[in-house]
């Protein structure tokens, strides 16, 4: 309960006060309703995450967009049109399906929309022949609803927690780099530097090319991509074969305190580019694995 100091009575503060002009008290009160009235919206109209850490939430799916023979994007559904996932930048949810064979399975996945998309998320998912995730994406048809729990994972990005990040992706690994550049981009406050390299076995394994070099092509002192092809087309000027410790040379900030060198890949080439990074002299407080 609110106390008045000890020397302060209620004769005294009602002299105070009358003393006071009626238009500076009217302004006082006109400007005290306005701040009651914004921290009312503020608390009370912000927009709440939709994902539960503790449980799965089930979002229908809206839209399945092919983008080649194993790829597609998926726009679930919101609560309602002006929700957020309320997903934070670095972070993914927890999907669970049904594979093949009848049984349970849950799979991390890293959205590549932002809580500045409300009503919906997107999810880009590779289908491999085998996965038993990738069986419950490829059968899902727009109505079905996926069960998914979030936010889940170590790394939570603030502005300005880095001068430049490198970003070493494989295959479907770009999500979570794709999500964090982004934010970092769409962000005019944030001038940190974005350097990925990008590998995949066939220019049409690529996910979010048109959206990488869009990108690109709009933050060109911000945001440099390389990509690196195992099997490259003929006229070809990206990198050929697997990451090298060259091309992390080339194309990644040198070692220093102030940056981040993030790694997201199969857990073979995962293996190699710590190898890598070490012999470069990454410390491993510059290092971050997805």
């Amino acid at each position: 309960m609110f106390k008045l100091p000890s020397n302060v009575t209620f004769e005294s503060l009602k002299m105070e006060l009358m003393q006071i002009p009626q238009t500076e008290l009217l302004r006082m009160a006109v400007a005290l309703a306005l701040v009651a009235i914004a921290a009312y919206f503020y608390y009370n109209k912000k927009p709440k995450g939709s994902l539960n850490p503790e449980k799965f939430i089930d979002f229908k799916l809206v839209k399945k967009t092919p983008i080649s023979h194993n790829t597609a994007k998926f726009k679930f559904a919101l609560p309602k049109p002006t929700s957020v996932l309320g997903l934070p930048v670095g972070q993914h949810i927890i999907c669970r399906g049904i594979d093949s064979q009848g049984e349970e399975v849950i799979r991390p996945y890293t959205p590549v929309t932002l809580d500045s998309h409300v009503g919906y998320f997107e999810l880009v998912v590779k289908m491999y022949p085998k996965g038993r995730m990738s069986h419950h994406f490829r059968e899902m048809r727009e109505g079905d609803y996926l069960p998914v729990k979030g936010p889940k994972g170590r790394f939570i990005y603030k502005p300005g927690q880095a001068r430049a990040f490198g970003m070493l992706a494989g295959g479907s690994g770009i999500t979570p780099m794709f999500q964090l550049t982004r934010a970092i981009l769409e962000n005019p406050k944030d001038k940190t530097n974005v350097h990925l390299i990008y590998a995949n076995v066939t220019l049409e394994d690529i996910l979010l090319k048109e959206e990488l070099d869009a990108l690109a092509r709009k933050f060109p002192n911000q945001f440099k991509v390389y990509y690196v092809l195992n099997q490259p087309p003929f006229a070809w000027n990206g990198g050929v074969g697997f990451i090298s410790k060259e091309i992390i040379q080339s194309h990644c900030p040198a070692p220093a305190s102030d940056i981040q060198i993030l790694r997201c890949g199969p857990p073979a080439m995962n293996k190699a580019m710590k190898a890598h990074l070490d012999a470069l002299g990454y410390q491993s407080e510059m290092q971050f694995e997805f």
